[in-house]
């Protein structure tokens, strides 16, 4: 008779998914507006710092163009420039780490907590994200939104009101 000893454990299914690594984009920031409103460039250039993301180096991330000419197929200094400073100025990236005469600049994505690093960060590690990038989030009015609810259940009580008339006469 044949050992069927069974184990909780899940098999690995192939078409579930590919082995190795990999950095999660949460839906909340996939859906912002922020996102939405990235160039191409931008998009290209988060992607290319989240296959650096272990799991325990945000903070450590970097794209000195020599770098990313060579291992991610950047063409041009000042597109990889503009992509930096709109990722940046987005709130979806923060500078941990200056760069300077032989060193890179250093970048932490904001919607993971920052890591120690190794002392090697300028800015201190964190417990929980810093998601700058929902202070560029435009949240709606709320007194418009008041408004235009009020207009709605206006129209709305009328048009009750003319039914019932209607119903009466």
């Amino acid at each position: 008779m044949e050992n069927t000893k069974r184990t909780n454990k899940p098999k690995f299914n192939p078409d579930r998914g590919e082995t190795g690594g990999y950095a999660a984009l949460y839906y909340c920031v996939l859906r912002s507006k922020v996102y939405a409103n990235l160039s191409s460039h931008a998009v290209k250039l988060l992607n290319d710092l989240l296959c650096q993301y272990r799991g325990t180096n945000n903070g450590d991330l970097s794209a000195p163009f020599s770098t990313m000419q060579r291992d991610r197929g950047w063409k041009s200094k000042g597109t990889l420039a503009r992509a930096i400073k709109e990722l940046i100025e987005s709130g979806l990236i923060e500078v941990s780490r200056q760069g300077g005469r032989h060193k890179c600049s250093l970048f932490a994505v904001t919607f993971y907590a920052v890591d120690e690093c190794g002392g090697k960060l300028e800015i201190k590690s964190t417990s929980k994200p810093k998601s700058l990038w929902r202070n560029n989030e435009h949240l709606p009015d709320i007194q418009k939104l008041q408004k235009e609810k009020q207009i709605r259940d206006d129209a709305k009580l009328l048009k009750l009101i003319l039914d019932r008339a209607k119903i009466a006469a």
